[in-house]
């Protein structure tokens, strides 16, 4: 087990002349506008985007079961998802929210960054939220790409209702599922690059035709055009008890991918997602809802699959929507699994979970990264799901009340954003927040009603990730504590070395360390057993900052600490991939001899057991050295050559 603890996770020490560490706020390369807005609405928008396939039919569900689909609750229903599309979406994302971006990042790490950057300091509360915040996140991430690819598949049994007496489509939906997912999660090994160029034009394809669809009904029933009066929504909401409440917890499908928008604002930026949502998105969504609704209106029979049932019997148009659809449902899950990737890296670099191998599959692009672990745990999660509740339906019921809870501890940071960043007054601040945390809590409170039917799913997911991620840092902190007690600070061996020289041999020989104050443990190895020097010692520490990238020119910190030893600090952002011989080449332009031929990387390979007397209980120990089993190897992780490493390994009590 290759030495856990290499990178140093979390605000870096500031510099010796207390200089800070300059970011790059413009890490991304410029494009222009409208390619980005399209780049925007293919990769961002697929979840939110092909959330009518199933989000009002679920809504009316409730009141259908309860022999009360009036059009009070078809205009209450359709009311309150257009303003949860305008108030939720729009007023706290697209407008609030991507203004709380952390140099040109978003998303809940991101922010959970910012917000401890603000107050100066690693508070626990923060910490916790944003811990929080990314295990739910986690959690309902598994069940998008079941639910959407499910909803678009199963419109093959509505729309071929005229074969029915040949074939039972609906005996195949459950296999062509698995085999969509399966392909799906197959190719992201090999990179998404080449075909994520297409998902701009179809997913702009399917806003158009799902807009145009529903304008064509608004005119069935004129009048579900109430439904833009919010007096509508609410009264529904206020008057029918119980029912409005099961109502609203539905509702809040239509807008479990608004996370997306905040979480993916580093690869298009603000102003082109802004831009797609309000000029493409939000309308097409708008039409389409009111167009279900009218349909519905006219022909109450339509709420078995009111999205489908738009479609004109024309020809092959019924099956050209369900193909479009289903299209877009896999864009849409193909953009849940790059944002899992992602948030995983971040969670990595974080400290939040051990290191694990991470492939770039794009040379131009540093955002194409392929982690194959999470692969395979999403696919597995993924196909459980599909053939445990067989029907998209059934799993509505486990969908959103993780990202409900997400939702929470995004407004909870935010606060603590506008406060102490954005320096606003309390008496500004917490009315402001208010106003979208009560929303927020409705949602959650809405939805805590499905944790029976299947929303413990979810919260299962996310207390696994939970635990895994406190862990992980609990077990670090404490091997880092009992390692710094057990070390010799740098400079007393250094003084010792003077006094008693070993052999000297010819090189550079680079020690990693996760503390550059005290001697590596390797390189006390190195000395009790092969009893040498190299003439030149580099200690070199990575440190991941509280923001997304760090500049060349503030990469390093560079410290001769004697003749023979040098400490050198490398300082990444959160967003990036250390390469370390890639940092130490470019050091040579500072004057550091550095050659790779003549280099050796001392890596301490750490074997973890466990102790009697740990500070943590029996199974977190024992989940503990599980998951140091599960990380990489620090050549792989740092980019280091397996041909100039040399191990040395030592067994650790916790």
């Amino acid at each position: 087990m290759a030495d856990n603890t290499t990178a140093q996770m979390g605000r870096a020490e500031p510099s010796p002349a207390g200089a800070p560490v300059e970011t790059s706020a413009e890490p991304h390369a410029k494009a222009p506008l409208p390619a980005l807005v399209l780049g925007a609405i293919g990769v961002v928008y697929g979840d939110i985007g092909t959330s009518p396939l199933y989000a009002l039919r679920e809504s009316l569900s409730h009141a259908s079961k309860a022999g009360k689909l009036t059009p009070e609750a078809i205009i209450g229903a359709t009311s309150l998802l257009i303003y949860a599309l305008i108030f939720t979406v729009t007023a706290k994302y697209v407008l609030f929210l991507m203004r709380a971006d952390n140099r040109g990042e978003g998303g809940i790490l991101s922010l959970m960054a910012l917000a401890q950057s603000a107050l100066g300091r690693r508070a626990q509360v923060v910490f916790l939220l944003g811990v929080a915040g990314a295990a739910l996140f986690s959690g309902d991430a598994i069940i998008t790409p079941a639910i959407s690819v499910l909803s678009a598949v199963e419109g093959l049994d509505l729309v071929t209702e005229r074969f029915k007496n040949y074939v039972n489509f609906k005996e195949y939906v459950l296999p062509i599922t698995i085999a969509i997912l399966v392909g799906l999660f197959w190719v992201q090994s090999h990179g998404t690059a080449k075909v994520a160029a297409f998902f701009g034009p179809i997913m702009l394809a399917f806003f158009l035709v799902i807009g145009a669809l529903g304008a064509i009904h608004i005119p069935d029933a004129p009048h579900t055009l109430y439904a833009f009066n919010p007096l509508t929504g609410l009264r529904f909401l206020f008057h029918h008890g119980w029912l409005g409440f099961a109502v609203l917890g539905s509702v809040f499908l239509g807008v479990t991918g608004a996370e997306a928008l905040y979480a993916d604002m580093g690869h298009f930026g603000r102003l082109p997602i802004q831009a797609a949502w309000s000029l493409f998105v939000l309308p097409a969504l708008l039409l389409n809802y009111l167009g279900q609704g009218a349909l519905i209106l006219s022909d109450p029979s339509a709420i078995d699959n009111p999205f489908f049932r738009l479609a004109p019997e024309w020809g092959l148009l019924p099956l050209a929507l369900v193909i479009l659809s289903t299209i877009a449902t896999v864009i849409a899950s193909q953009a849940v699994v790059t944002g899992a990737f992602s948030l995983v890296r971040q969670a990595i670099q974080l400290g939040l979970l051990p290191r694990l191998e991470i492939t770039h599959t794009s040379e131009r692009q540093e955002g194409q990264i392929y982690i194959g672990r999470v692969n395979r745990l999403l696919l597995i999660g993924v196909l459980i799901l599909v053939v445990l509740f067989k029907s998209s339906s059934a799993l509505a019921s486990a969908y959103g009340i993780a990202v409900t809870g997400t939702m929470v501890t995004t407004t909870a940071l935010a606060f603590v954003v506008v406060w102490k960043r954005w320096r606003w007054p309390l008496w500004a601040a917490i009315p402001f927040v208010a106003a979208f945390l009560i929303v927020d809590l409705a949602f959650l409170a809405a939805n805590l009603m499905k944790v029976v039917d299947g929303g413990w799913v979810p919260l299962l997911l996310a207390a696994c990730s939970m635990v895994v991620m406190w862990t992980w840092v609990r077990g670090t902190q404490l091997l880092a504590e009992k390692t710094h007690r057990d070390s010799i600070p740098i400079r007393d061996l250094i003084a010792m070395l003077e006094k008693s020289k070993p052999t000297k041999v010819k090189g550079t020989a680079v020690f990693l360390t996760s503390d550059p104050n005290v001697a590596p443990a390797a390189l006390m190895h190195n000395l009790k057993h092969n009893k040498v020097l190299h003439e030149r010692v580099l200690v070199i520490s990575v440190v991941t900052e509280d923001v997304p990238r760090v500049s060349l020119a503030k990469r390093f910190e560079i410290e001769k600490l004697s003749d023979d030893f040098t400490r050198i600090r490398l300082h990444y952002g959160f967003m990036e991939s250390p390469r370390v011989p890639a940092a130490l080449a470019q050091l040579r332009k500072t004057g550091l001899k550095y050659d790779i031929m003549t280099t050796s990387f001392f890596l301490g390979r750490r074997s973890i057991i466990q102790s009697s007397g740990s500070e943590m209980p029996g199974w977190q120990d024992k989940l503990y050295v599980a998951l140091t089993h599960q990380a990489a190897n620090a050549t792989d992780f740092f980019s280091i050559p397996s041909d100039r490493v040399v191990e040395l390994g030592a067994r650790v009590t916790i």
